[in-house]
């Protein structure tokens, strides 16, 4: 048994904001912090955006970014696998883009440590877009209205590290707050139900989730053991993968809470179809393995406890801010 408490901060950051163009984020969350040699302008987001939504990312151009991450799927895709070229299916659930602007370490297992590194994965990915990048750096180039954009924003032609700056300065204005709970913290005490205010509660009490679901986006941003799957002949090692520490099998990187009730299925392997598996789940203290967290004990939550704990999850944390973004129209 161990916990992890891996958390590390970022270095080499310019402090600014931003919502959907460059702006101020909603309440509950801190500011964007955006890399020195990435800083946000709304021609750089708008570009990023294009690109997004864009399947001439993938090798047959029928998949784009938003394929697996839809803005009206909670930036997920609603299913238990995300979908590649070729009707190709991964091993994972596409994790949502909401508020990945504050996460340390993007994918379950942590294998980018930026949102311009995680950028160009899935499009060089040959289960995801199959696109080669020096493929999609010609092919984009090849688009006059691509190259003009480039040429505006950053001075050149289309390149790997162009793309990948767009995309992430796009992403980091999908953020989520100013929900229920928010706003119930400062203060206005009819924002949440009767049945929230006790799953509040029990959130940060009897239940602990708090003590890795923590801060202004509900993560600890570190990989914990919940001994999901670990029954399976050939379980999903997850971030053992990456740090090769026999500790950190079976251990996957603590998702946002926030417009969690827009995200189902849930889990790494898209094995929960509702907050109420998932909280039945906790409940019963998770699977036993070796290398199960020492946070994951059984609850003995009564049936109405369970019950305030998922209002508290589906009502306190769901904003009327919630991302909305239209596919733009593309350059040809």
């Amino acid at each position: 048994m161990r916990k992890c408490c891996l958390a590390i901060v970022g270095l080499g950051f310019a402090v600014g904001m931003a919502a959907g163009t460059v702006a101020d984020v909603p309440l509950g969350l801190k500011p964007i912090r955006h890399p020195q040699d990435n800083p946000a302008s709304d021609a750089k987001i708008a570009l990023g955006k294009q690109l997004y939504f864009d399947k001439r990312l993938s090798k047959d151009n029928t998949v784009s970014c938003a394929s697996c991450h839809d803005p009206a799927k909670g930036w997920s895709n609603g299913e238990a696998f995300a979908t590649g070229v070729d009707g190709q299916k991964g091993g994972r659930s596409a994790p949502t883009v909401i508020n990945t602007a504050y996460n340390v370490f993007q994918f379950w297992d942590g294998r980018a440590g930026s949102l311009e590194e995680q950028a160009l994965g899935p499009i060089a990915n040959p289960i995801e877009m199959a696109l080669p990048l020096d493929e999609a750096v010609q092919k984009l180039n090849a688009i006059d209205g691509y190259r003009e954009q480039f040429q505006a924003v950053f001075g050149t032609d289309v390149t790997e590290a162009g793309i990948a700056k767009a995309i992430a300065a796009f992403e980091r204005t999908v953020i989520s707050g100013d929900a229920p709970y928010d706003r119930f913290v400062q203060g206005d005490k009819g924002a949440l139900s009767a049945s929230a205010q006790r799953g509040r509660d029990l959130f940060f009490g009897k239940a602990h989730c708090s003590a890795c679901h923590v801060g202004p986006n509900f993560t600890d941003n570190a990989f914990h053991n919940l001994g999901v799957g670990i029954e399976h002949e050939q379980p999903d090692a997850g971030r053992k993968m990456i740090s090769q520490l026999d500790g950190d099998h079976g251990s996957f990187k603590t998702p946002t809470l926030r417009e969690i009730v827009r995200t189902a299925p849930y889990m790494h392997d898209g094995s929960f179809a509702t907050l109420e598996d998932v909280v039945e789940y906790y409940n019963k203290g998770g699977t036993p393995n070796s290398q199960l967290d020492e946070e994951i004990t059984p609850l003995n939550l009564t049936p109405a406890e369970l019950q305030d704990l998922v209002t508290f999850l589906k009502e306190g944390l769901s904003s009327e801010s919630y991302p909305v973004v239209d596919p733009p129209v593309l350059p040809q």
